[in-house]
């Protein structure tokens, strides 16, 4: 298993500690480097080409949209892992609309992390929290229906994830495994994403 580079930025020296503390116990994982603002994240971006940039969206200066903004301008793939303390529209959207994998809140379970981390170190997207897939269910509702790639089904399942009804419970009431739910909601997310480059 090939070891994922990581580099961590955020401005909280007590935060960034308690991620690099987790990811530390993951064989796989490294972190390379570390920034307290989008500055240095993306100098080390340059430097150090790393797999993975997990990046916080409110820091001093050149915010985490900012950074996403002005790597996506380089033309860079860096998978971009958003985490944040922040829920807004404004940050979830913007950052999934300028390239990013994923959209985690700071209060996540290290599991999901971790498993972010190396879901999109494989180049998989829409790796988002519960609480921001709820968000932009319900920001769908605003979109117009023929932008948005979902059929009845997809809008059913967003309906009882709304509801806090598991992948389980989903996969029972629409007639698909769990596997194919998790999956279909994935893609609810990364359309909502494709049809948002014209926004931000």
């Amino acid at each position: 298993m090939s070891i994922i580079h990581v580099v961590l930025v955020d401005d909280h020296p007590f935060v960034r500690t308690g991620i690099r503390n987790i990811l530390q116990e993951i064989s796989n994982i490294q972190v390379v480097g570390e920034a307290s603002d989008g500055l240095q994240a993306l100098r080390l971006v340059e430097s150090l080409a790393p797999d993975v940039l997990v990046l916080d969206m409110e820091m001093p200066g050149m915010k985490g949209i900012d950074v996403a903004r002005e790597l996506r301008a380089k033309g860079s793939n860096i998978p971009i892992l958003a985490l944040s303390a922040h829920e807004d529209k404004q940050f979830i959207l913007g950052m999934l609309a300028n390239g990013a994998a994923g959209y985690l809140v700071k209060d996540e379970v290290p599991e999901t992390i971790v498993r972010a981390i190396q879901g999109v170190a494989q180049g998989e997207l829409g790796w988002v929290s519960r609480r921001v897939a709820a968000r932009i269910a319900v920001w769908l509702k605003g979109e117009k229906p023929d932008e948005i790639a979902l059929d009845e089904r997809d809008v059913w399942m967003l309906r009882l994830f709304l509801a806090g009804r598991s992948n389980l419970e989903i996969s029972h009431s629409v007639g698909i495994s769990e596997d194919e739910v998790e999956k279909r909601l994935e893609n609810a997310v990364i359309a909502v994403r494709e049809n948002l480059y014209h926004i931000f």
